[in-house]
């Protein structure tokens, strides 16, 4: 059986946690490949909202087996945090969760390098989330990082010490000290609640559920266009948000991968620094960010907000090998007589292109827009894809036509019943 793969088109928080959510029951594998607590994966159902952070998506569904896998940075206290949670609300996740034991551990010196480190860049903030991921990343590139398998082993306190001992000579190099010892009691609790855990060889266990005719679902985090080699570098992720990084973040081969979702706002939103082509620093902007409570699940900061980019969208599908494409938050763009969608890029000279440049020209360039007609309809309540109106469904046919894939999805609203599978056609 294949492995599909979930990836975000934009700078992350297109709804990747719904829509994993959605698919779930027709898989028997749910497996994050990257990214770690700077995650935020929203899911809602039954009136009840759902953030996760660490934990793979398809935990709500007990027939499906979750994996944490290697590519993941992990933080134990939040982690923990995570699964206590879903403990106070009934969900028996114990027997179907595994950690890689090649997972990364982020450590409390991690998170506060983050803060040093990007307290050291001034007024060039590349808008960190402060979770350790970066400095966690560096060490594991570095080959001096912590695994979660190292916390089964007798000198593991040692290794602990080590480890923090590198990290207060880099914080020194900035003039700083550590601040980690109130953080300490919470992490050594939150280890040995994880080595309770199932921590396996991870590759071995999807390998053989493939073998066995499982189907798996690779589960990404952030979106491609903060991939650290692709996307809008230095302004990026630590790691690789693309189908390429489900192969290295879950050690399975390139030729097990079959479909490639890819999901993404019928506008679009970033957090923290860098370009932004689209962003609308005025009153529709802010419209939009009411309208879809666009404020960050994990740091609860205010998204920007602006219209949706076809070119970076494109620059993605490519990158990806998308499939077909899942239109999330459409019903956020509800009231709009006109709908604004960016083509192509104006050079200062004139000049036009519909491929992404690197952020240096990116953040010298004008979003060339095409204006569309708004569906002015309370799509969250529509249940059945062929009473969307034909505004939204020429919308969406506009979108297909450029982007040369098939929209098979169009989400209406938080819940998962207002999930729209486009069969009307």
């Amino acid at each position: 059986m294949p492995v599909d793969v979930l990836v975000g088109l934009q700078w992350g928080d297109e709804g990747k946690g719904k829509i994993v959510d959605v698919l779930a029951p027709t898989y028997d594998v749910v497996a994050r490949f990257q990214g770690g607590p700077n995650a935020g994966h929203t899911l809602t159902f039954g009136g009840v909202k759902h953030v996760l952070h660490q934990v793979p998506s398809g935990i709500f569904h007990p027939h499906i087996l979750n994996v944490v896998g290697n590519g993941v940075v992990l933080d134990p206290v939040v982690f923990r945090q995570e699964l206590q949670k879903l403990t106070d609300r009934g969900i028996n996740w114990a027997a179907n969760l595994y950690i890689s034991k090649k997972a990364q551990l982020i450590l409390p010196s991690h998170r506060a390098l983050d803060r040093i480190s990007e307290d050291a860049r001034g007024g060039s903030k590349i808008g960190s989330t402060l979770k350790g991921i970066g400095p966690t990343y560096q060490d594991k590139i570095g080959r001096t990082g912590l695994r979660v398998g190292d916390v089964l082993l007798p000198d593991f306190q040692q290794r602990y010490e080590e480890a923090v001992a590198r990290h207060a000579t880099l914080a020194a190099f900035h003039n700083k000290e550590l601040e980690i010892e109130a953080l300490e009691a919470d992490f050594f609790s939150a280890v040995e609640f994880l080595r309770s855990l199932q921590l396996t060889d991870t590759e071995y266990l999807l390998n053989d559920l493939l073998k066995q005719g499982k189907k798996i679902l690779a589960e990404g985090a952030q979106g491609s266009l903060l991939d650290v080699d692709f996307g809008t570098y230095p302004y990026v992720t630590s790691s690789s948000t693309i189908v390429a990084g489900a192969c290295t973040g879950l050690g399975i081969a390139p030729r097990h991968i079959d479909k490639v979702y890819g999901i993404s706002k019928a506008y679009c939103t970033r957090v923290g620094s860098g370009p932004f082509p689209t962003e609308l620093l005025d009153e529709v902007g802010e419209q939009i960010r009411k309208a879809g409570s666009e404020f960050g699940s994990t740091t609860g900061r205010p998204r920007r907000c602006g219209w949706i980019d076809l070119p970076a969208l494109r620059y993605s599908i490519m990158l990806n090998g998308v499939t077909e494409i899942h239109l999330m938050k459409a019903d956020v763009l509800d009231e709009f007589d006109e709908i604004y969608v960016c083509t192509h890029y104006e050079y200062p000279d004139g000049q036009q292109t519909d491929h992404l440049p690197d952020h240096g020209d990116l953040q010298t360039m004008k979003p060339v827009y095409k204006s569309l007609p708004g569906w002015k309809t309370e799509l969250q309540k529509l249940t059945d894809p062929q009473s969307l109106p034909a505004e939204l469904k020429d919308y969406v046919q506009f979108l297909e036509n450029y982007l040369e894939v098939p929209i098979s999805i169009v989400s209406v609203g938080p819940d998962r019943v207002s999930t729209l599978h486009l069969n009307y056609r």
